[in-house]
């Protein structure tokens, strides 16, 4: 939650569609929501349905109705359109194939024709924690050499990222500082397949759409060095970013929709909203304990914590405990 902002604050949640929401996504939501409507500002509803493979408009009208139902209402998105619709990614190809032209002709990408194998074969993951970083193999390709290689392989697209370190502030976390060089190296904006890649879409989205703020999981922290060199690139300013804990069991391991750990549909059987807010709530550490509450009586709640919290304001995950969905 930023208190120097010069203009109006507007977030945004923008999920993906590809399964049921769990409690680390709704944890994402409410705060999202709640930093925004404590700042008086504009909250916004994107759906990242990028892949075609996993997200269904089935899922995306699924996901809306969970949120109407915990009462996590937008003022701009599905149903509530406004000047930056279309509001699912799907739709919205043309908008980021004008800015890869933009890019192209600064000559800030290049065609990369790498194959994953060849990438693990000579790469190591970056800091054990699997992701690798691209080594530069296409980035000096002369013309020729790159038609030459078309001729047998559509290629990806890459970013040239600058080997300088992105700085920023994070709302939750405190200082950062990321290299996306020494990190990732040159990253995909398009995939070989042609579908637009995360970090293009969401810069570009967020950019057109005015995004001031934006809260996400911290698993999305390395990343974010890498949107905010686009967003330079592209001539725009980039929003602040806050990024707060991921939900893991005792075990150590992180919640996910695939194997549907405090799906919200079993949620919804067993607790009323302001039952599962006040959990939510007890559970991220702004509510003493896990007891009922409005998501109106929770706006100045979470506003004394914010102010009030050192930084960095959560630990790096959070244990749900074995409980939680037992009524």
């Amino acid at each position: 939650m930023s208190t120097s902002q010069p203009t109006p604050v507007r977030g945004r949640f923008a999920p993906s569609p590809s399964g049921r929401m769990h409690l680390g996504n709704l944890c994402c939501a409410l705060l999202a929501w709640l930093s925004v409507r404590s700042q008086n500002g504009e909250m916004l509803l994107r759906i990242e349905d990028l892949d075609p493979d996993r997200c269904t408009r089935e899922k995306a009208e699924l996901l809306m109705d969970d949120l109407t139902w915990l009462g996590l209402t937008w003022d701009e998105g599905p149903g509530h359109e406004r000047t930056h619709a279309p509001y699912c990614q799907s739709a919205r190809r043309e908008l980021y194939e004008s800015a890869l032209s933009e890019l192209r002709a600064k000559n800030d990408v290049y065609p990369c024709f790498c194959t994953r194998a060849e990438l693990h074969a000579v790469s190591a993951p970056h800091a054990g924690d699997g992701t690798f970083r691209y080594p530069g193999l296409c980035r000096n390709l002369t013309p020729a050499e790159a038609e030459e290689k078309s001729r047998t392989r559509r290629p990806s697209l890459r970013f040239c990222a600058p080997d300088k370190s992105v700085t920023f502030e994070d709302l939750y976390c405190g200082p950062q500082n990321i290299n996306v060089q020494s990190t990732f190296g040159d990253f995909i904006v398009r995939r070989s397949d042609g579908v637009h890649a995360y970090q293009l879409a969401v810069t570009v989205d967020d950019a057109l759409m005015g995004v001031t703020e934006v809260v996400r999981g911290r698993d999305l922290l390395p990343s974010t060095g890498c949107q905010i060199q686009l967003f330079h690139a592209l001539g725009h300013t980039p929003p602040h970013y806050g990024h707060i804990p991921l939900l893991v069991n005792r075990d150590g391991r992180r919640l996910s929709k695939r194997e549907r750990d405090l799906d919200i549909g079993v949620l919804r059987t067993r607790f009323t909203p302001e039952q599962l807010l006040g959990r939510m709530a007890n559970l991220l550490g702004f509510l003493d304990r896990p007891e009922k509450i409005t998501l109106t009586e929770l706006i100045p709640v979470y506003k004394a914590w914010y102010e009030t919290a050192d930084t960095p304001k959560f630990p790096k995950n959070c244990v749900v405990p074995d409980n939680f969905a037992i009524k």
